[in-house]
């Protein structure tokens, strides 16, 4: 197994990936209408699977929401209930996570669209024993990739860190890597980006 390991180490190649950055879904509209004591979210383009959640601006997940239907999601929230401070709505969808940022103050809720986040996900692709790796960075954010092997020790498995590293500088993010056809088996890639992890497992 120690040898799989090396060969997946030295087989690892950066090479630039030449092909047309990914094409990526329908950008989500939303529309907002405060009412007494009743905000309405209307979110447009949603997937079933699409995850919506309410936090404060700790990151504290308030609420937490599985879509259930592909189309426009609406439902009502009394939000005024809510202690004074800043909060978020946020639409995680299959590439990209937008973030509706809201204050409550004295029981009245207030929005401010023009405040509102887009952070697109990497994307992973994998094809044969290549992995392609795109990811919009428009804020010229950085990207920490990190691949990890699953080994078998001792009779109980773990994963090996066998490559890493930090892309900066970019709009536009591409990325592909060789692995050795020999060290077949279970691997793990983090990414890190905008104080977000995203966590993919693979196998080739």
């Amino acid at each position: 197994m120690k040898n799989v390991i090396n060969n997946a180490k030295k087989g690892i190649l950066m090479v630039a990936l030449f092909a047309t950055v990914i094409s990526f879904a329908k950008e989500v509209s939303f529309n907002i209408i405060n009412e007494a004591g009743r905000t309405t979210l209307a979110i447009l383009n949603v997937k079933r699977g699409n995850l919506l959640s309410i936090k404060d601006n700790n990151g504290v997940t308030l609420y937490k929401e599985t879509i259930d239907r592909s189309g426009t999601y609406t439902k009502g929230f009394d939000l005024t209930s809510l202690p004074d401070g800043a909060y978020f709505f946020e639409v995680d969808k299959d590439v990209e996570i937008r973030t509706i940022p809201f204050t409550v103050k004295s029981s009245i809720v207030a929005f401010n669209k023009e405040k509102t986040v887009v952070s697109f996900k990497p994307v992973l692709r994998i094809k044969d024993n290549r992995l392609l790796i795109t990811k919009l960075a428009l804020g010229l954010e950085p990207l920490k990739i990190k691949l990890y092997y699953e080994t078998n020790k001792y009779g109980s498995s773990s994963f090996d860190l066998i490559h890493s590293e930090e892309i900066q500088g970019t709009k536009t993010i591409e990325r592909a890597y060789k692995l050795d056809k020999n060290a077949v088996g279970l691997y793990k890639i983090v990414f890190t980006s905008e104080d977000r992890e995203f966590v993919e497992y693979f196998k080739i």
